[in-house]
């Protein structure tokens, strides 16, 4: 079986360090042929997380050429490409590393039993989590709904440290055909965005390493009192990767743990955020509904709001307020969002405008690079108060409270805002670079005046929801 090839399957796993898949492949001595599907579920992803999947490709198909070996890419529905791949390579087995939302899950239960049959090795490993979601239950043997439990159970476990990059792969004695990545255009669906926000992006392995050490050497001692204020450079930006997983949880697990243990005032809080990543996946694996339908019995038959002219104001960033407004452009000239202004987004839109969320649950899946479908699904569902662990109904986040309490100097508003500004930075006027022509966005026009007066959005948001309590 020593010469007989192993096809990797690569998903959101692009990198060599802290992947226990590839480490085991490259210890078989086998030749190791990874291949990427641009399958059934990659198509259905937004714009953003296709663009942005597509510069992960490219750096990952360069670091597998410097330990030999080269990424190969096929389009089609998954197990037909996989299929064809064995028989074209003779491969013996295919392996590859656990998703955990549901249609990842559903494609590789039916690409594992079908490969089996036959008789073809097929084997998923760790790799994306810490812990695997059956590893960690509560007393009664159940799963965790609430994360502080959650916490208090793993915050003592070894997840084990990351295995080490194969210094090289045994190739194939002869490399099956692959499409070209430029032939897909993973970025069409970005149009003029996507020059914008790839000045911004932080894409590879190599680039999140850095990226880990460099917030480790200085942002993390003061992570927990300064990560709340979006106007500073405070947190560590490794959602992005995390996302593509161009690095691993263990690895990020060690280095926040050797901070701690150096005795890094934000370290531990540092290391809540990411298990809160992870309580996110153990969630959807038990609730695979969480992305889809109101995770909390009762909660079908609240008076959501669908799409509306103020719901497009918010996509906009043209509500005329100005910490909402400053969150969604960010977004879209850098593809991401500061957490802090991600819970004061979802909640404006959830509760000053009444909007169902997953209304904003599918736009964030097209415009975020950092988009994790777990993550997502929760963090909106925790803010309409309709998920697990969830926000108490009356928790009517106030943008212009929280603006005043986090960006007391107005660095965020003002980076993100040219409207008003007689000399606006570059990161404001991008926002009208990279937004849709189509909605006839200027610099120079006046801001908007507010959809609705926050008092009056909280008051409405109150009653709505005492009256589907009582």
């Amino acid at each position: 079986m020593t010469d007989t090839p192993l096809i990797l399957w690569i998903r959101r796993d692009l990198r060599l360090a802290d992947h226990p898949a590839l480490a085991e492949a490259a210890a078989t001595g086998r030749p190791v042929i990874p291949v990427f599907v641009l399958d059934e579920v990659v198509e259905g992803y937004g714009a953003a997380p296709k663009w942005r999947l597509g510069e992960g490709l490219a750096a990952h198909a360069r670091a597998l050429e410097g330990i030999g070996s080269r990424l190969i890419l096929r389009r089609g529905p998954a197990l037909p490409v996989l299929r064809a791949l064995v028989a074209e390579t003779g491969a013996g087995a295919v392996w590859w590393q656990r998703l955990y939302d549901p249609a990842a899950q559903a494609r590789d239960t039916a690409v594992k039993a079908a490969l089996k049959a036959e008789g073809v090795e097929a084997r998923s490993f760790a790799g994306a989590l810490l812990f695997e979601p059956w590893e960690v239950e509560t007393g009664q043997g159940g799963f965790y709904k609430v994360y502080t439990p959650f916490w208090n159970a793993v915050k003592g476990r070894d997840p084990g440290l990351p295995a080490a990059p194969p210094k090289a792969l045994r190739p194939p004695e002869a490399w099956p055909a692959s499409d070209r990545l430029q032939d897909w255009a993973l970025g069409a669906g970005m149009r003029r965005g996507a020059e914008v926000v790839a000045k911004h992006a932080c894409v590879g392995e190599a680039r999140a390493l850095a990226r880990l050490d460099a917030f480790l050497g200085t942002r993390v001692q003061d992570y927990r009192a300064a990560r709340d204020f979006p106007g500073r450079e405070a947190t560590s930006g490794l959602s992005e990767n995390l996302a593509w997983g161009e690095i691993g949880p263990r690895s990020i697990w060690q280095g926040g743990m050797r901070a701690l243990h150096a005795g890094a005032a934000g370290a531990e809080h540092f290391l809540k955020e990411l298990v809160w990543r992870e309580f996110a996946a153990h969630l959807m694996q038990h609730s695979p509904e969480l992305a889809s339908r109101n995770w909390r019995e009762g909660w079908d038959d609240f008076p959501w709001r669908g799409n509306s002219d103020a719901a497009e104001r918010w996509r906009r960033g043209m509500t005329g307020e100005p910490f909402v407004d400053a969150a969604m452009r960010e977004m879209y000239v850098t593809g991401t969002m500061h957490n802090r202004a991600r819970m004061i987004a979802a909640s404006y839109l959830t509760k000053h405008l009444m909007t169902d969320w997953r209304l904003g649950l599918a736009w964030f899946e097209d415009c975020l690079i950092d988009w994790d479908p777990a993550s997502n699904a929760m963090g909106w569902q925790w803010v309409a108060g309709s998920g697990p662990d969830a926000a108490p109904y009356f928790r009517v986040f106030n943008p212009a409270g929280q603006a005043d309490k986090f960006d007391p100097d107005r660095a965020y508003r003002d980076r993100w805002i040219a409207e008003g500004q007689a000399r606006p930075p570059q990161t404001a006027l991008d926002f009208f670079a990279a937004c849709p022509e189509a909605w006839g966005l200027s610099p120079g026009q006046r801001y908007p005046a507010p959809v609705i007066s926050l008092a009056e959005g909280r008051a409405r948001a109150l009653a709505a929801y005492a009256g589907h309590k009582s």
